[in-house]
């Protein structure tokens, strides 16, 4: 993704014995930031594509998603000075001059298509802004479309100035071709069919529903997540829509199972799904429980419904055995007996095999997890590779913890759904 930013200013940067006084200087520094700013527009295109490759590339969908974020705010900024850096080099010729090259005649479409990309830009970026409440997922993907619609725009903006110019082609058909993808074939190649089997009620605001593949059965690892889109036309909200759930069931079992905790319109919605009704489901991504050295202990933090990797994780090895599996504590953090969501299950597995064990803290007790709990219960905590799964709040608090009894942040893994 460096090469995507650094090679359009290498091509493109001015001959500096051409140039000559303030506004030349000015007219340049703008030109490199509206090249600048298009690349950025490709690389958080490709970053959104959600191909998998790129996405262990950068160590998980979330932590993408926040540099997708970051680049697209740039790019904005960038483009902003592209526009007000010209005009000012203009100005050394006259107020005339620099208001002609903001606002040239309607015949100019070029430059008018620069306008409207910068436009459906700003309106795809604003909620993000903290501006206006939290939008719906609904509203959230069509600003997505409008920010694709600004990317083409933006490069039919630079193709139309620059034609002779190799570099936008190229650029032009990488952000083509992740519009394409995500938009156009990831629906049709990266989706499976799956038909939903059984829904049990684990708590009074989380179920686990049972999907049968119906399209060729789906390769994940414990610890990953899907994107699931229910077809039930009986549901009360999220027809169609994708949302990404973090897989329960053990690899290799012949269903796939999801826990989905009541905590928006669309997971409240599939509280009651229908039995034999359609899912699609994309994926698997993340890869939370990939250990950075598979002999290495581990110490697993889950809280909520972020028990579910390790829910998954717990029934990996209730399935293989513990052959190859180093040891994993759990510390399920609850808020109290009742929110303690498969605490049953995941004790009934730690009972079976000496690689697993389980200790459970409840916040209604013992009040914030502490180091001293942590070093109580896993004497030696601070030597293990760690992996947390949660709410913000939990993980950031845990963080510090974790860092605070020893473990260095290489070996602190954590995994949220707040970027959504």
């Amino acid at each position: 993704m460096g090469i995507l930013l650094a090679l359009p200013l290498v091509l493109a940067w001015p001959d500096a014995g051409r140039l000559v006084g303030a506004s030349a200087w000015l007219h340049e520094a703008g030109r490199l930031a509206g090249v600048l700013g298009l690349s950025m527009m490709v690389v958080a295109a490709l970053l959104s594509a959600r191909i998998p490759v790129i996405e262990r590339w950068f160590g998980g969908l979330p932590r993408l998603w926040w540099l997708h974020r970051g680049i697209g705010y740039a790019a904005f900024i960038l483009i902003m000075l592209h526009v007000l850096l010209l005009a000012f080099a203009a100005l050394d010729v006259s107020l005339d001059a620099a208001i002609a090259t903001l606002f040239p005649p309607l015949s100019a479409l070029a430059i008018w298509a620069g306008w409207v990309a910068w436009a459906l830009l700003l309106i795809a970026i604003w909620p993000t802004l903290g501006a206006t409440a939290q939008i719906n997922y609904q509203r959230w993907k069509g600003l997505h479309l409008l920010a694709a619609g600004a990317l083409l725009l933006a490069l039919a903006h630079g193709l139309w100035l620059a034609p002779q110019d190799a570099l936008w082609w190229l650029l032009g058909a990488l952000g083509v071709a992740a519009i394409g993808w995500r938009k156009l074939l990831s629906p049709l190649v990266a989706r499976r069919l799956h038909e939903v089997t059984a829904v049990e009620r684990i708590a009074t605001d989380v179920v686990e529903i049972s999907l049968q593949p119906l399209q060729g059965r789906m390769r994940y690892e414990a610890g990953q997540f899907v994107y699931l889109a229910p077809l039930d036309p009986a549901i009360s909200a999220g027809y169609g829509e994708e949302h990404p759930y973090t897989i329960a069931s053990a690899p290799g079992d012949d269903l796939v199972r999801i826990g989905i905790k009541d905590l928006g319109d669309a997971s409240h919605a599939l509280q009651d799904v229908s039995l034999g009704s359609k899912a699609w489901l994309e994926g698997p991504y993340g890869d939370l429980l990939k250990p950075l050295d598979p002999s290495r202990r581990q110490l697993w933090i889950g809280g909520g419904i972020g028990i579910t990797p390790f829910v998954s994780g717990a029934r990996a090895r209730a399935r293989r055995g513990v052959a190859g599996m180093t040891h994993a504590h759990l510390f399920y953090l609850a808020d109290r007996p009742e929110r303690a969501y498969y605490l049953d299950m995941i004790a009934g597995i730690a009972n079976d095999t000496v690689e697993l064990d389980v200790t459970v803290h409840y916040f209604s007790e013992l009040g914030p997890v502490t180091a001293a709990f942590l070093q109580e219960h896993c004497e030696d905590c601070a030597a293990r590779e760690a992996f947390i799964c949660g709410p913000p709040a939990m993980i950031a608090h845990v963080r510090k913890v974790l860092e605070a009894i020893g473990i260095p942040r290489h070996r602190i893994h954590a995994e949220v759904f707040d970027f959504l």
